[in-house]
């Protein structure tokens, strides 16, 4: 579904059941996979690619060098960069940084994501969060510049410890919504397969 308002150039690739809502602009070399839904007001760019699943939300711009894999959430305003130090005189189009957004992450309105990033699997940028590094699995960020304040589970609940982490940084942590089990080693989380 496109909405009459909303601009496809010749060449884009739409999945099916993609929803591309009003005063929407999708440019001829983006990819979209199936199930999608952008808002209001997107634009996407050449060779931005977006996952089956995803979620953009109103007044986001996906520049080139943006990736989003499954099931991102995009929240309302936030913003992806591509140059990481732009200058109105000065052409950087050959310097266009890859971000990458893994499976299931979601980014919270306002958030900024400066390019050349990585957002890992799962991992949550809370409203109005600073992106300017990489960011694990399951990580939740917020703050300017955005830290590391805990973890989430894949279901979107904060996880929260079962057996805290002893002298060798080891622990378990339940998702609040579901029960589900993860486990922690230093900065690396990973859910528990059910028994």
């Amino acid at each position: 579904m496109v909405h009459e308002s909303a601009y496809v150039d010749d060449g884009a690739v739409i999945g099916e059941n993609t929803r591309v809502w009003h005063f929407c602009h999708v440019l001829g070399g983006a990819v979209i996979g199936a199930r999608c839904s952008l808002g209001q007001n997107v634009v996407v760019m050449n060779k931005v690619t977006i996952g089956d699943n995803a979620k953009i939300q109103n007044n986001v711009s996906l520049y080139e060098g943006v990736e989003l894999e499954q099931d991102v959430f995009c929240g309302p305003s936030m913003v992806f960069t591509n140059v990481y130090n732009p200058r109105s005189a000065v052409s950087r189009k050959d310097e266009y940084r890859r971000t990458l957004v893994r499976r299931g992450a979601s980014i919270g309105a306002n958030a900024t994501i400066v390019c050349g990033v990585t957002i890992g699997r799962f991992a949550f940028i809370g409203a109005g969060a600073v992106i300017n590094r990489d960011v694990p699995d399951y990580a939740l960020m917020a703050g300017v510049p955005a830290r590391r304040i805990g973890w989430m589970s894949e279901a979107g609940y904060r996880l929260t410890p079962v057996v805290p982490a002893t002298g060798s940084d080891v622990e378990i942590l339940r998702c609040e919504g579901t029960g589900a089990l993860y486990e922690r080693r230093g900065d690396v989380v990973v859910r528990q397969e059910e028994q």
